[in-house]
C-alpha cells in the first residue's frame, strides 16, 4: 500500500475537539515523567501513541448523554412541570459544558498548516456532508421534495460545527487579548441586542455561546483538579438540587427559548436591560452547573472512558433519530405520557447515545464523520 503522506495522515486522523481528548498538559507531563522520557517509543521505533486524559473522555461521554436526554425528552416536557424542570436544568448547562471542554481542547491552536488541515477535514467537511444528508433526509421524512440545500442555515444541532469552526479560527485572537473573557461577554451581549442578525450560520447562537469557548481557552489542568477536591464535590450536589428546585419554579414563568440563544432580546418582548440581566444570569448558571457537573466526572479510567472518543459520532448521528421521532410521531402513544415512561425515555436516550459512541458505529460512519481529505491540500516537501 502506498504511503498516505502527511496531508492524508493528518486529515484522516483529524480528531475533532469533543470527539477526541488528546492528553491534557498535566497528562502529557505525566507521560514525560522520569522513566518514560520525552521521546518514548514503541518497540518498532515509532513514537508511542499520545496519552489520553481519561477525565476529558469521561466528561465528553457524560455530556453527550445529557445532550441526547435533552433532545429526546423535549417532546414529553410539555404538560409535565417536573419533566420540563428537568429539561430546563439540562439545557442550562449541557451545551455550556460541551463548549467549555471544546475551548479547553483548542488551547494549542495557533493556525499552523497541520492544524488548519485538521480543522477543515475534521469540522468543515463533516458539516457539509452531514448538512447535505440532513437535507435529503428531511425531504423524505417531512415529505418536502423542494427543500433547498441551505448550507448557510445549519440543520437541527448542526450549528455547533459551524460555531466550532469559527471559534477555532479566532482562537489566536482571543489568546492575544488582555481580557478575552470580558471582551467575549461584550460581544455576546451585543449580539443578543441585534435582532437583524438573522439565521445565517446560526451567528446569534454562536456569539451568545462564545464566552464559554473563550473561558475554556483560559482554563488550565489545575482548574479541573480543583473541581475534584472533596469539599467542591460535596458542595456540588446540593447546588445541583437547588438548580432543579429553581428550574421547577421557573417553568411557568420563563420561556425555554432563552436556553437556545437563538433569539434577540427584542424577540422575547422584554426591555433591553432585562435581557442583559437574563443573559448574565444564564451565563452564571451555566458556568456554575457545568462546574458542579464536572466535579463529579470520574478522574480515572472507567468502562465508558473509551466511548469519549466517539462523541462526535453520537452528536451528529442522533440528529436523524431525533428528527425521525418528531416527523413520524413516536411520542403519540398515550402510555408515553406516564411518569415511568419518561424514565424509560431517559434510559433509552442514554443507551442510544452510548451505542452511537461505540467503535462499531465509528467504523461504519467514519467516511462521513472523519472523511479522508488529503486530496484537498497541496503536498509540502519535507513534511
Amino acid at each position: 500500500m502506498p504511503h498516505a503522506g502527511p496531508e492524508r495522515a493528518a486529515a484522516t486522523s483529524a480528531p475533532q475537539d469533543f470527539a477526541s481528548a488528546r492528553a491534557s498538559p498535566a497528562a502529557a507531563d505525566r507521560a514525560r515523567a522520569p522513566g518514560a522520557g520525552p521521546a518514548a517509543r514503541q518497540d518498532g521505533g515509532r513514537p508511542a501513541p499520545a496519552v489520553r486524559d481519561p477525565f476529558l473522555d469521561n466528561a465528553k461521554y457524560l455530556t453527550i448523554l445529557c445532550v441526547g436526554v435533552g433532545h429526546f425528552l423535549e417532546p414529553l416536557s410539555h404538560g409535565s412541570r417536573s419533566t420540563e424542570a428537568l429539561y430546563f436544568a439540562i439545557y442550562a448547562f449541557h451545551m455550556p459544558a460541551f463548549i467549555l471542554i471544546s475551548g479547553y481542547l483548542s488551547r494549542s491552536y495557533t493556525g499552523t498548516r497541520n492544524q488548519v488541515v485538521r480543522l477543515i477535514a475534521g469540522v468543515a467537511l463533516p458539516y457539509l456532508m452531514i448538512q447535505f444528508c440532513y437535507t435529503l433526509f428531511m425531504r423524505w421524512a417531512a415529505d418536502d421534495p423542494d427543500r433547498e440545500f441551505a448550507f448557510n442555515k445549519p440543520g437541527f444541532a448542526l450549528w455547533f460545527l459551524v460555531a466550532l469552526f469559527l471559534w477555532r479560527l479566532t482562537t489566536p485572537l482571543w489568546k492575544n487579548l488582555r481580557h478575552p473573557l470580558a471582551v467575549s461577554l461584550v460581544v455576546a451581549v451585543a449580539a443578543s441586542m441585534t435582532p437583524s442578525m438573522g439565521e445565517d450560520f446560526s451567528l446569534m447562537r454562536m456569539f451568545q455561546f462564545l464566552p464559554f469557548f473563550v473561558l475554556g481557552l483560559l482554563l488550565r489542568p489545575e482548574h479541573f483538579s480543583f473541581l475534584g477536591h472533596r469539599a467542591v464535590r460535596a458542595a456540588a450536589l446540593p447546588i445541583l438540587l437547588c438548580a432543579l428546585v429553581v428550574a421547577y419554579w421557573a417553568v411557568p414563568r420563563m420561556d425555554p427559548a432563552w436556553f437556545g440563544r437563538t433569539r434577540s432580546v427584542d424577540e422575547f418582548g422584554v426591555p433591553t436591560w432585562a435581557g442583559v440581566v437574563m443573559f448574565v444570569a444564564l451565563f452564571g448558571a451555566g458556568l456554575l452547573m457545568s462546574a458542579c457537573f464536572l466535579a463529579w466526572v470520574p478522574r480515572r479510567r472507567t468502562w465508558f472512558t473509551a466511548l469519549g472518543a466517539g462523541t462526535l459520532y453520537a452528536y451528529l448521528l442522533h440528529i436523524f433519530l431525533v428528527k425521525s421521532s418528531r416527523e413520524f410521531d413516536w411520542y403519540e402513544p398515550e402510555w408515553l405520557q406516564q411518569p415511568l415512561s419518561r424514565v424509560l425515555v431517559v434510559l433509552l436516550a442514554c443507551a442510544v447515545m452510548t451505542v452511537l459512541c461505540t467503535p462499531v458505529v465509528r467504523r461504519a460512519f467514519r467516511y462521513l464523520v472523519e472523511p479522508r481529505a488529503g486530496w484537498l491540500f497541496v503536498r509540502v516537501e519535507g513534511k
